[in-house]
């Protein structure tokens, strides 16, 4: 199974909008890397986020370059110091290929627990916007990192 983990793009500070929305810059990105995975032919189930705007809004945009079948939906357990055990047991349910948007610092635990089975050993830095792939073994017994895009990675389209 791939599993697609997303960090938010670039969002407003809290001075600026209580909401965190993206910013016109964060929007930019996030078109971006997802104009790049769609190109690559990226498919995915679902989407999945915090429901938080910035991780709404990342999500969003990704859909309507993805158009994944079961849309994008807000799930619990997705914020930023949330416990990353309880989403990590639930991803051993799954069998098709998921992305799910995020925050730091739970998308690098999550890794770093999937990987090797220690949240805190760190194995990879997401930067905003970008997008890291995760494929687990035929036996779902471990997972490994596949590839990671960053925004600065992703063309512009002319």
């Amino acid at each position: 199974m791939k599993l697609y983990l997303v960090r938010h793009g670039e969002a407003m500070t809290v001075g600026e909008d209580p909401a965190r929305p993206l910013t016109a810059q964060g929007r930019r990105e996030v078109e971006r890397v997802a104009g790049l995975a769609q190109r690559a032919g990226i498919e995915v189930s679902q989407i999945r986020h915090s429901g938080k705007r910035r991780a709404e809004e990342t999500a969003e945009i990704l859909g309507a370059f993805l158009q994944p079948a079961g849309g994008s939906v807000a799930m619990p357990g997705l914020a930023p110091n949330d416990d990353v055990h309880a989403v990590a047991k639930l991803l051993k349910a799954e069998n098709q290929p998921l992305m799910v948007v995020g925050h730091l610092p739970f998308l690098e635990r999550l890794v770093s627990l999937l990987v090797t089975g220690k949240p805190d050993h760190n194995v990879v830095q997401f930067e905003k916007g970008s997008i890291v792939c995760l494929e687990s073994d035929a036996n779902r017994r471990g997972w490994s990192v596949q590839w990671a895009v960053t925004p600065a990675l992703a063309p512009a389209e002319e």
